[in-house]
C-alpha cells in the first residue's frame, strides 16, 4: 500500500473573460484576476495492488455522490498505469463548495498532484496540474482556477490556458492583507458557462478590466474593478446586496465571488473585525464566514 498527500489553495476570482473557442482544451481557458487563500483542499490518494483496477472517491470522509472532475483524472492517470490497481481518494475540503471559492479546480489539482506521486509517473508539476486543467475545461467546471491556484498569490491572467501554456502575473502585495468572506450559498458554473447572454456579458467587461489592471497592478484596484464587474453581471442576490451596501457604508472594499453566493474582500488586517461585525450581523447557522491568508506558495505535495 501507498500513500500521496497534496495539497491546492483555495481560490476567488474577482472578475473574468471567457477565452474557450480553440479546439485544444489545453489552449482553452480564461483572463481574469483572483487571490488564492490558505483554506483549500488536501487530497489524500491510497492505493494498493489488486485483481481488479476500481477506484473509491470520498469527500471529508463521506463517499462522494457527485464527482465527475475527480473520476476524470482518475481514468485519465490509470490508462498510463498497467497494472491493476484500488484507488482510495479523499478531498478534504476548507472552503465552501460552489460558491465561489475554486474547490472544484483545488480537487483537480491536488488529485492530479497526488497520484502522479502516489504512482511515481514523474510528471512534471506543470504537466500534472495540465491534465487537473483539462478535467475542469472538459467538464465545464472551470476555465482558469488551476493556473491561478498552481501558482498562488494574488494573480492577474493575462492569457489563456492551461499551466505552461496561459500566463499570470503577479500583483505585489504584502503580509498585511487577508481575505474575509461570507458566504451564503451556491451558483454553479457549469450553469453560467452555458448561458449565452450572461457569457456575452461577462466578455464585455472582464478583458476590458484585465488590460487596465495589467497597467496598475495595485490590490485595491483589484477590489474596485472586481466591484465593478459584480455589478455589471447582475447576479448580485438581496443578500449579497445587503452586505454590500453596509460595507460600502463603512468604506470597506467588497465585492461578490465570481461565482457564488459570496460575498469577499481583500482587506488591510487591522480592518477585518469592522468587517466580521457587518459579515456576523448578516450570517445565519448555514453561512460560513472566512478569514484566510494569502497562499503565495500554489499547489503542492505535502
Amino acid at each position: 500500500m501507498k500513500k500521496a498527500v497534496a495539497f491546492s489553495p483555495g481560490h476567488i476570482t474577482g472578475f473574468f473573460q471567457i477565452c474557450d473557442q480553440a479546439a485544444n482544451p489545453l489552449l482553452k481557458g480564461s483572463r481574469g484576476a483572483g487571490v488564492s487563500i490558505m483554506r483549500g483542499v488536501t487530497t489524500t490518494v491510497t492505493i494498493e495492488r489488486s485483481s481488479k483496477t476500481s477506484y473509491e472517491i470520498r469527500v471529508n470522509g463521506d463517499i462522494a455522490k457527485s464527482a465527475e472532475v475527480s473520476e476524470y483524472i482518475i481514468k485519465a492517470f490509470l490508462h498510463h498505469i498497467k497494472e491493476d490497481y484500488r484507488v482510495l481518494v479523499n478531498h478534504k475540503v476548507e472552503v465552501p463548495v460552489g460558491s465561489g471559492f475554486g474547490s472544484s479546480g483545488a480537487c483537480a489539482l491536488s488529485l492530479a498532484l497526488a497520484l502522479n506521486e502516489v504512482f511515481g509517473l514523474n510528471l512534471s508539476r506543470v504537466e500534472a496540474a495540465q491534465l487537473a486543467h483539462i478535467a475542469e475545461v472538459n467538464c465545464k467546471t472551470g476555465l482558469g482556477t488551476v493556473i491561478a491556484e498552481n501558482y498562488g498569490g494574488l494573480e492577474i491572467r493575462v492569457k489563456p490556458g492551461a499551466p505552461g501554456i496561459g500566463e499570470i502575473r503577479h500583483i505585489p502585495i504584502g503580509y498585511d492583507y487577508v481575505v474575509a468572506c461570507l458566504s451564503f450559498g451556491s451558483i454553479p458554473t457549469k450553469k453560467i458557462l452555458s448561458d449565452n447572454e450572461l457569457r456575452v456579458r461577462i466578455n464585455k467587461l472582464g478583458g476590458k478590466l484585465v488590460d487596465e489592471l495589467a497597467v496598475q497592478p495595485l490590490p485595491h484596484n483589484f477590489m474596485c474593478f472586481s466591484r465593478k464587474f459584480a455589478e455589471h453581471l447582475g447576479l448580485i442576490s438581496g443578500r449579497v446586496r445587503n452586505v454590500l451596501r453596509e460595507a460600502d457604508n463603512k468604506c470597506l472594499p467588497c465585492s461578490m465571488t465570481m461565482v457564488g453566493e459570496s460575498v469577499f474582500s481583500l482587506i488591510k488586517r487591522d480592518l477585518v473585525d469592522e468587517l466580521l461585525k457587518i459579515f456576523h450581523e448578516h450570517a445565519s447557522s448555514t453561512c460560513d464566514i472566512i478569514v484566510a491568508e494569502i497562499d503565495f506558495k500554489g499547489a503542492r505535495i505535502t
